[in-house]
Formats: structure tokens, sequence, C-alpha cells
């Protein structure tokens, strides 16, 4: 019998020791996450930045118009494209988060963005221009319902004991209008005094979306991923006799937005046409003041009790469309701004009672799907009204429209606001 060689030892006395927990080679560290407090407002930067990307093109539409040589209804279409995306996102993609994680929604819909952006960039005709629309809206409709849903998970973890605190519903509608209002006066004043405007605004947000996707990594995880698969959250689910509260809710989101996408598409053309403004600035200020007035008037009432919220929203809302009309019928830019803010204060107020009414009525499981289905209604409001109001044009006259158009939303907010209160109160 051969004897063990000395390399290839079989006597457990003789094996080479096992390395002291001191001599092991370091560990690569974990990746460092930020606090829920931190990454709330990580989320809240993210949100503001993805949906000012979406209204960026509000001064910037006489200048596509002229490069790719077509008229405002298509303006309205290439507009309504991006609803279209963000239409098929919410109702494909929205309720995802609730199974797979908020910050593995979030994460895709920044890279979104920024595909958009850069095929803004590169593709430089009609069918670029609604490419890029459509994919922006993917983005915003992967990003809205998810960053809605993750700022209550975060505030939640970060102050347990606030149950019930109203600043994630705030953060997350001021984040949303916010971000609306900042695109197109960034990109007013990139018209103004930038060169080559329409590739200098895409790279300016498309840097900022990428310092917000590494932001974002870096935020904690909120879904519990180890939900058993035989128990996935439903897409859309109520609470007991909720539809109809459910209905009023989708149909405030949809008034309130219906005039944010028309000054947004075509607020351009009526200040050249109707009020004799050129300045791009003065396109951005208009959309600004609008979506900003919606986000402030939300700060300032948005700790007051639902009912008064909607009720507030129902008054000044008709005004502001109203002054909408007068200031056309006897052309004055003063009026113009204070109109476009007025009615972006109602609406501002509307849409933050929609958002609040389906969030109550949606079984906690599936938050993220119904507040999904929630924002397609609202962006449908956004899209769909502005195509025809600019169908109208072809027939009336801007101001015989927009009384037309001012007194169906008028109608429509009011109804939907005494339907939604009467189905809280029982």
């Amino acid at each position: 019998m051969s004897r063990p060689t000395a390399d290839a030892p079989d006597n457990p006395t003789h094996r080479i020791p096992a390395p002291a927990p001191d001599d092991l080679p370091p560990r690569a560290p974990a990746r460092r996450r930020a606090s829920h407090a931190t990454g709330f407002w990580i989320v809240a930067v993210a949100f503001t930045v993805l949906m000012a990307f979406g209204t960026a093109p509000t001064p910037l539409w006489p200048l596509y118009e002229a490069r790719d040589h077509f008229g405002a209804t298509t303006v309205t279409v290439a507009y309504a494209s991006m609803v279209v995306g963000a239409a098929a996102a919410f109702l494909g993609l929205g309720h995802l988060s609730d199974r797979l994680g908020r910050r593995r929604i979030i994460v895709p819909a920044l890279l979104v963005g920024i595909v958009a952006s850069v095929v803004l960039i590169v593709w430089r005709d009609l069918p670029g221009l609604i490419a890029g629309r459509i994919l922006n809206g993917v983005g915003l409709g992967l990003m809205a319902s998810t960053a809605t849903t993750y700022l209550h998970d975060l505030h939640h973890e970060a102050r347990p004991e606030r149950t019930g605190s109203v600043l994630p519903g705030i953060v997350a509608t001021a984040a949303n209008l916010g971000g609306l209002a900042s695109g197109p006066l960034v990109a007013g004043a990139a018209a103004e005094w930038l060169p080559t405007p329409l590739i200098t605004t895409q790279a300016i947000f498309t840097l900022a979306m990428a310092v917000c996707l590494a932001l974002v990594l870096c935020t904690p995880e909120t879904v519990d991923l180890e939900l058993p698969a035989a128990q996935p959250p439903s897409r859309f689910v109520l609470r007991p006799g909720g539809r109809r509260a459910f209905g009023a809710a989708g149909a405030l989101g949809a008034f309130a937005f219906a005039i944010l996408g028309l000054i947004s598409s075509l607020g351009a053309s009526v200040l050249h046409g109707t009020l004799h403004s050129d300045s791009h600035l003065v396109v951005g200020l208009a959309a600004f003041l609008m979506f900003g007035s919606a986000a402030a008037a939300q700060l300032v009432l948005g700790r007051l009790p639902l009912p008064r919220v909607l009720t507030v929203g129902a008054v000044v809302f008709p005004v502001g469309l109203v002054l909408c009309a007068v200031a056309l019928y006897h052309p004055a830019l003063w009026l113009y701004l204070v109109a476009v803010s007025l009615s972006g204060a109602g609406s501002g107020l509307l849409f933050k009672g929609g958002v609040e009414r389906a969030g109550s009525v949606a079984e906690p499981a599936s938050r993220a799907g119904v507040l999904a289905v929630f924002f397609v209604v609202a962006y449908l409001g956004m899209g769909l009204p502005s195509v025809l109001f600019s169908i109208a044009l072809r027939h009336f006259a801007v101001q015989t429209a927009m009384i037309g158009f001012a007194a169906v939303l008028s109608c429509g907010a009011v109804v939907s606001v005494v339907v939604a209160l009467r189905d809280r109160a029982r």
C-alpha cells in the first residue's frame, strides 16, 4: 500500500486549517440605501422632473410646426400621442409596483423618459416627434401612479406615528402639477435665449432625468417582495359601494386636466394668433402660471377638509374659464394670464380632490392599480378635448369655441363635485 504523500494528506489532523475570520477577504460593501425620509424627497424630485419633461414642448410647438410643416390639429395630435403612451402604461403596467416593488417601476420610468428625449434629439421629423411623445407618455404612466403610492409608503415608513398625514398627498399632487408647471418655463427660456432650443431643451431634461435615476437607485423599497405568488394583488379592486364615487373622482380628474391640456397644446397658437404675442417665454409663462397656480392652490388649501377643497375648486374653476373666454373676446394679455391662473388653481383643487377620493375607495392591496385607472381617465381628459377643440376651430371662431368649451367643463366639474360629496357623506 502506498503511503500518502505530503501533498495529499488523508489524516484529518494534517489538513490545512480553515482561515480565521480575520483572515477572510473583505466582503464587497452592500449598496447603501437612503433613509425613508430622504427617499421621500428623492422620489418627489424625480416625479417633478419627469412631469416637467411632459409639458416642455408647450412653448416649442410653433418651432415644431415650422420645422415639420403642420398645423394646429397636428399639434394636438402630437400632444395627445403622449396620452396614448401614458394610458397604455397606466393600464398595462401601472399596477405592477404593488407586486414588483415601487423602485423597480420608477427606475424604468426614468429610463424610458431618457430614451424619449434622445429620440426627440436624433429623429428630427414628425414621426420622430410622435414616437418621442408616445415614449414620454409611457414614462409618465409608469411614474405617476407609482410615485404617488411610493410617496405614501415612504412617509409611512419614515413617520409611522403620523397615520393619516396629508403631507404625502400634498407633495404628490404638488410634484405632479409643479413639474407640469416648470417644464414650459424652462423650455420657454431656452427658446428665448439659447441656441437650437429644440435640441437644447431635450439635453437639459436628459441630464436632469439621468441625475434623478442615479438617486432613485438608492431609495429603499417599501413593498414586501416575499408576497406569495398565490396571492398577487388585484389590479383594480374598490371598496364595497365605491364604484360611483370612483366614477365621480375620475370625472374630476378629466375635467380638471382638460383645460391644462388645452393651454399646453394650443396656448401658443392662441397667444400668437389672438393676443398677438410672439414671445416663447410668455407662452411658457402662461403655462407656468396655470400649472403653478394649481400646485400653489393645493399647498395653500390642501389641508382643508375634502368638501371644502372641492367646493372652492368648483367655484374658482368656472370663473377662470369664463375669464379665458372674455380675454379672447377683448384681447388683453394680462387678463388672459389672470384667467389661466384662476382656472389652473381651480383645476388643481379638483384634481387633488379626485386623487383623494379615488384613493379612499381603493382596497389597500390594489391602491396603485386603482390610481393607475384614475390617471388614465385624467390623461384622456388632457388629450381628447384638445383634439376636439382644434377640430371645432375649423368651423367656429376661437372665441365661440372657448365659450362652448368653458360651459361644458364648468357644468361637468360641478356635477362631479356634487356626486363625489354626496357619496362621501353616505
